[in-house]
């Protein structure tokens, strides 16, 4: 549970980096930036390994191209369900999905990493 809080905090962080980089990515707040990182959460855990599975074939295709496609599509998901957070149009969700992406990678790294050290105490 511990280690979804942080993804989905890592999420936040994520959707507001974007926002700051990206001019079609608006956060009205810090309650919606944090419901928004949430949402992602449940929606990678839920909904996201059923379009995977409908759009392999595609995925295969496309050489994993349009996996892109498909986290740019929950990004818009969680958008249009989270009131106060924006996103302008889908090559803006597409690139607020790579930002998000890079930053869960990278807290994903520190938080393994975290384990790993505790683990050994």
């Amino acid at each position: 549970m511990i280690r979804f809080i942080l993804r989905a905090l890592a999420a936040a962080l994520g959707f507001w980096l974007a926002s700051k980089i990206l001019h079609g990515v608006r956060v009205d707040s810090i309650e919606s930036l944090l419901i928004a990182g949430l949402l992602l959460g449940v929606v990678n855990a839920l909904v996201r390994p059923v379009i995977v599975l409908l759009t392999l074939p595609l995925t295969i295709i496309t050489l994993g191209l349009f996996l892109l496609v498909v986290n740019g599509l929950m990004v818009s998901l969680v958008a249009f369900f989270v009131h106060g957070v924006h996103v302008r149009g889908f090559l803006d969700a597409i690139l607020a999905s790579i930002v998000i992406s890079l930053t869960g990678w990278v807290a994903s790294g520190l938080i393994d990493a975290a384990d790993r050290r505790r683990r050994r105490f």
